[in-house]
């Protein structure tokens, strides 16, 4: 196919050939930045947190008496670990994805001066069975290592703890998290085991720590234990929760009990990042359809334009499958135009979005995938058009204006 009659033409036709790149550009930049945005959130939608989600109902008590609470867990406990199906059942002080997080600066010696934020979780007895955690080096908390949390707010004073695997190699990397210390406050604890990666309270507030940095102290009952843990198998979760929050409405009268599945909890953690990648998803197939339908109505445009042109080629030989090849030539220089400016402006847009929205770096390998799509996009627009130009027979093309 000769180039030199297509780029000749184009420039008989320079307005409508600079809308369609201008175009094409438009929905390149977007598509590319877009499609990453939405990569990004899927991927903190499916964030893997080394629990037994689908195995886990949660119980909130509000409201209960602080000075019974000593008395009132054991009890409340085994009230639950009585209902059908329940393997395991615990208190923590938070859940993984919990709003209402407990965060806490941490350094790795004594005089450290720069700290990392770590959620921290507050487990009661049996709570690495409730929860599901996977121990992956050293040993869980021992019947006498069970604490108060301090009286000036969440310093547990067991003097051990947990970390997650990330933690660990973060904090010590190449080496053992094993006998290690963690200092807060003028206060220190020994690292006795290491867990695979639960994720934070709330992962956006774990700073330097990333969404893996969570540690665990043990905590004896009181009543900042006021989520019970339940463990069954997923069938068993709807019911138990039913009979676990009038169990515990009985037992707690004045209280206020709440109840669900961590898949119902992570669910609502992440409706409003699902609706964003809706809405992105949303605005790439407007755009792309937006793009469609602008090659389509240009090129309808060029192929009722040069009319005569298209039949003086029918009547000097061209073929119907010369004349689409024209065409879909044609438009493939205008959307590699397009793309180039496009993967441009992609570059801009991400590097603005990194300075005012702390959005990440996009890829290099969105901009051609993109480059790809629009290609793809431009092709199959002008189709249509182009095999209405084919069908033209040459006797009724060079008679037309």
């Amino acid at each position: 196919m000769e180039i030199r009659p297509i780029l000749a033409s184009l420039r008989k036709h320079r307005i409508p050939a600079v809308l369609i790149v201008l175009e094409i550009a438009l929905a390149c930049a977007v598509l590319c930045n877009a499609v990453f945005m939405i990569g990004q959130r899927v991927a903190d939608i499916h964030m893997r947190n080394a629990i037994d989600e689908r195995g886990i109902s949660v119980l909130t008590l509000n409201g209960a008496d602080p000075a019974r609470a000593a008395a009132d867990i054991p009890r409340n406990l085994a009230a639950l670990h009585g209902i059908a199906g329940v393997k395991a059942v615990a208190t923590t002080t938070g859940m993984p994805l919990d709003t209402d997080a407990a965060v806490t600066g941490f350094t790795i010696t004594p005089e450290g001066k720069s700290s990392v934020n770590t959620a921290e979780y507050f487990i009661g007895s049996d709570g690495e069975q409730a929860l599901g955690l996977r121990l992956l080096q050293g040993r869980y908390f021992n019947a006498d290592e069970y604490a108060d949390s301090g009286l000036d707010g969440f310093k547990s004073t067991a003097h051990v703890m947990l970390v997650t695997e990330s933690d660990a190699r973060r904090l010590w990397p190449g080496q053992s998290a094993l006998g290690k210390r963690l200092y807060s406050d003028n206060a220190s604890w020994t690292v006795i085991g290491v867990v695979a990666d639960v994720l934070a309270q709330e992962p956006a507030f774990s700073g330097g720590g990333g969404r893996y940095s969570s540690v665990f102290f043990p905590l004896r009952p009181q009543v900042e234990l006021s989520n019970y843990v339940l463990r069954s198998a997923p069938q068993d979760r709807e019911r138990i929760v039913r009979e676990a929050v009038q169990v515990l409405g009985k037992l707690e009268p004045a209280a206020v009990v709440e109840g669900k599945t961590y898949e119902a909890m992570r669910a609502e953690y992440f409706a409003d990042t699902s609706s964003m990648a809706w809405m992105l998803v949303l605005v790439c197939v407007v755009m792309l359809a937006v793009t469609a339908f602008g090659i389509v109505g240009l090129t309808s445009f060029w192929v009722q334009q040069r009319q005569r042109q298209i039949g003086i080629r029918r009547a000097i030989g061209a073929t119907r499958g010369h004349i689409l090849g024209y065409f879909r030539t044609e438009n493939f220089l205008l959307s590699t135009a397009g793309v180039l400016v496009g993967m441009g402006l992609a570059f801009g847009i991400n590097l603005y979005l990194m300075m005012h929205y702390e959005v990440s770096r996009m890829p290099w390998y969105y901009l051609p995938g993109g480059a790809i799509a629009l290609w793809l996009l431009g092709q199959f627009a002008v189709l249509g058009p182009a095999l209405r130009a084919a069908a033209v027979p040459p006797v009724v093309a060079t008679r037309s204006g």
